[in-house]
């Protein structure tokens, strides 16, 4: 099954992406949250991780396990944080495959997407406010200012596939808010 979704992820099928995404994220962050001991800093290592993950996909050897080879991902990233960090706290790069981040979108409306259309603007505007800022302002930037993904990479200032999963992320915490909430 992990295969299919891996195959079709590099296919460019984003359910498989969100699949391999909610999947895995919190054995990724469950990690990154023990090694660093920030919740912040976890979670931007862990979208991080994922993007570049995405972006290496079709490199991924399938005799190691999935969840071990993004651990590697995530460890060898965080290790460049702490370097970085040491040595020039405000410069942060990533390299992406443009190619391979057109294809993680698509038309369709995912599950989650499906929920927030639906909901009461007065209602969602409420239960956006229950996410972290960074997902909030991410949700406002896409959806009510409707910006493109690259409008908003340039405008808040993080690589094109940090901010596609942060957006995946962000859609997938406000579902299961409304979903609990209903």
């Amino acid at each position: 099954m992990l295969k299919t979704h891996i195959a079709e992820a590099i296919e460019g099928k984003q359910a498989a992406y969100k699949y391999l995404l909610d999947g895995h994220w919190n054995l990724v962050f469950g990690f990154l949250l023990k090694r660093v001991n920030n919740e912040y800093e976890a979670e931007e290592i862990s979208i991080e991780t994922f993007s570049k993950a995405f972006d290496k996909l079709s490199k991924y050897d399938e005799k190691y396990e999935f969840g071990t080879w993004l651990i590697t991902i995530s460890k060898n990233i965080q290790i460049d944080h702490y370097r970085k960090k040491k040595n020039a706290p405000l410069h942060r790069t990533t390299e992406v495959n443009e190619a391979l981040l057109k294809k993680i979108a698509d038309g369709s409306l995912s599950a989650e997407d499906q929920l927030i259309k639906e909901q009461n603007l007065t209602e969602l505007l409420r239960y956006i406010k229950m996410l972290k800022p960074h997902y909030q302002e991410a949700i406002n930037l896409f959806y009510f200012q409707e910006l493109s993904y690259n409008e908003i990479s340039d405008s808040i200032g993080v690589p094109l596939s940090n901010v596609k999963v942060r957006l995946l992320r962000a859609r997938k915490l406000l579902a299961e808010i409304i979903t609990q909430s209903s």
